[in-house]
């Protein structure tokens, strides 16, 4: 996929950042070891952590940042990262969906960003475009229903949104047989080395738990 960065995200975010990582994947519907994983970083953050703090993680206070540069509340609209340690943090499990979606949440707590996990065989056209949600713009978040996108970040191929920092869309969702996995990275904090480091964690990842070699790693501006 080739990845444009629209000059509304540019306006608001010039420093912004991204990663995408594509590759070719066996999902599964449980890994016992990612999850142990999971349990390990909750329980660091337990201790480490408030629901207040959270805010001031460098990748989730440059998202909360430009939803409102955008006109979004990110208090009513949390990104993704912010939901899943938020949650943490308030005793309560996090859902166990698959082995693909456990590790890109897994991914999205560790290093703070948001971060989208997409099954590419349903992508529309070659091109994925970051820009900002419009005004009654359709989009169905995933076991969310219909999400007012606009004023969020949102990326859309040719056929309309696919994903934005607070929830995926249901049309691209990945699901026990998906094979060709896209993981995008949103570094709305311009660190570069942490979103590599972020992308080379979910190769590792990949390479663990779900039969595959790691794919490749694009860094996007």
């Amino acid at each position: 996929m080739k990845i444009v960065v629209s000059l509304e995200i540019e306006s608001v975010c010039p420093t912004f950042v991204g990663a995408a990582v594509e590759a070719q994947v066996t999902n599964s519907s449980y890994c016992e070891a990612l999850w142990d994983e999971i349990h390990a970083l909750e329980n660091k953050y337990r201790q480490e952590l408030t629901t207040e703090s959270l805010k001031q993680l460098p990748g989730i206070a440059a998202t909360r940042s430009v939803y409102k540069a955008c006109g979004k509340d990110p208090s009513r609209y949390r990104p993704a990262s912010e939901q899943l340690i938020r949650r943490m943090l308030q005793g309560k499990e996090l859902y166990q969906i698959d082995t693909l979606v456990d590790l890109v949440n897994l991914a999205s707590i560790a290093f703070g960003y948001s971060i989208g996990g997409f099954d590419a065989d349903k992508f529309v056209g070659d091109t994925l475009t970051l820009g900002v949600g419009r005004e009654e713009e359709p989009y169905e978040g995933i076991g969310r229903g219909p999400i007012n996108i606009a004023g969020l970040p949102v990326y859309r191929d040719a056929e309309g949104g696919v994903g934005t920092p607070t929830s995926d869309h249901e049309r691209t969702k990945m699901t026990l047989g998906t094979t060709h996995l896209v993981v995008l990275i949103n570094g709305y904090d311009g660190n570069e080395e942490r979103v590599i480091a972020n992308a080379k964690f979910i190769q590792e990842l990949l390479r663990k738990y779900c039969q595959s070699d790691g794919g490749s790693v694009t860094v996007y501006r």
